[in-house]
């Protein structure tokens, strides 16, 4: 059996992050098929292996336990694995990293697609997604970070901070290159960043696993198309 079972639906968004932690720490896991994870989804919540509106959720075997909320399954991998610092000011920053980087996926999204994206829409939220990479080389920059060398928040090694950096902003730029262009502007340092961590082996390997699984897909859905028209 593998060591986790993880349900998302197939493409990356969401879902790569967890993928992404997995992958780093070498931990085996098992994608439950789309008809699992609709299942698991429509079912009350009395009868979820964690009560939930919707994936990722995944199911650690050796613990029997089960988890929603992508910030909170990457807390608990993070801790689990020792990829957050140890320090109470680095650790509260890695978990705002993460909530930073969940804010940003539902702004892209247009609320998980409650809208869709319009010209004027896209234009007029162009500089929020800039400030947002900003943000991030800001957190970068006061922890010693440049295009060359270091990691987000000042570690030895790459941390959970920097997984979740480089599946937010090396994903997103990789699936939707129209965006790298702006990255590389606003965020040099974090652009030098997610290509480094993207081109470790367990990393290298996930990329190439999802590139023949899901292809450019993002987040998919018509909420993808219209990202796209924009672009």
């Amino acid at each position: 059996m593998a060591d986790y079972t993880l349900y998302y639906w197939p493409s990356p968004f969401r879902g790569q992050f967890v993928r992404a932690v997995l992958a780093h720490v070498e931990a085996s896991w098992d994608e439950a098929g789309i008809e699992e994870v609709v299942a698991l989804h429509d079912a009350e919540p009395a009868q979820q292996v964690v009560p939930h509106m919707g994936p990722p959720v995944l199911t650690d075997h050796a613990a029997d336990f089960s988890l929603g909320q992508t910030p909170a399954i990457l807390a608990y991998l993070g801790g689990k694995y020792g990829l957050i610092p140890g320090d109470p000011a680095r650790a509260a920053l890695t978990h705002k990293i993460t909530a930073d980087a969940d804010d940003v996926l539902y702004e892209m999204t247009l609320h998980n697609g409650a809208q869709m994206w319009t010209q004027a829409r896209w234009e007029a939220y162009r500089p929020r997604l800039g400030r947002w990479m900003a943000i991030f080389e800001e957190h970068g920059r006061r922890h010693g970070l440049t295009a060359e060398q270091g990691y987000l928040l000042g570690t030895d090694a790459p941390s959970l901070a920097d997984l979740t950096t480089h599946i937010l902003w090396g994903t997103m730029t990789s699936q939707l290159p129209a965006l790298r262009p702006l990255l590389e502007t606003q965020a040099p340092a974090i652009a030098a960043l997610s290509d480094r961590i993207g081109q470790l082996p367990q990393q290298a390997s996930l990329r190439a696993w999802s590139e023949a699984e899901y292809g450019d897909e993002w987040c998919s859905g018509q909420i993808e198309a219209s990202l796209r028209a924009v672009l």
